[in-house]
């Protein structure tokens, strides 16, 4: 009798582990997520090299000044992307994507403006290009995605997904403390 009371419980035990996939919107939207940040990180990058070379030549500091502030607002991007609770908090239009995407495209415009046209540094102005136009392309695209409601479906998925996980902790507990009940049940008789 014990024996069979072990094998429904592996078995429903393997059964919830069954049930437990990954919901492909949420995969789709944490990649996005992944490269919209190393998107702006790129954008950080190229920001921090373009503001040296601007503070060293001496050449335009405004530009320089610029690049300092871009840095700063795609930092902002890449803490966003994280969905850390304390930034939408304090900044309810970063829980939108509609005003994270627009944020996102500032970052883009920022960092595609003032090339250096001295044409000293042909890399950095293609790094320029890559990123501006790159984190352009995600913030045009969560704009889009915002309008479609897409994070709205996200927020939605995710409840159910944490929901969903509780529902299988709770489940396991109640498992584990059914077979240390049964365990003393039959110390008890025997």
């Amino acid at each position: 009798m014990e024996e069979g009371g072990g094998a429904e419980s592996s078995r429903t035990s393997s059964s919830t582990r069954l049930r437990v996939r990954a919901d492909p919107i949420l995969v789709v939207c944490r990649c996005f997520s992944v490269i919209t940040a190393l998107t702006a990180i790129l954008c950080i990058v190229v920001n921090v090299l373009s503001a040296i070379r601007s503070f060293q030549d001496g050449s335009d500091i405004f530009n320089g000044i610029f690049r300092c502030y871009a840095v700063f607002i795609a930092i902002f991007v890449v803490v966003a992307e994280t969905e850390w609770g304390f930034i939408t908090k304090f900044w309810k239009v970063l829980e939108y994507w509609v005003g994270r995407g627009m944020l996102q495209i500032f970052v883009a415009v920022m960092t595609r403006a003032f090339p250096d046209t001295t044409g000293s540094s042909e890399e950095i102005i293609l790094l320029q290009n890559i990123a501006s136009y790159m984190l352009l392309a995600c913030g045009v695209l969560y704009v889009i995605s915002g309008i479609l409601c897409i994070g709205f479906l996200k927020r939605s998925r995710q409840q159910k997904e944490i929901s969903r996980d509780q529902a299988i902790k709770d489940l396991e507990e109640l498992e584990r403390r059914r077979e240390e009940l049964e365990y003393l049940l039959v110390e008890e008789r025997a």
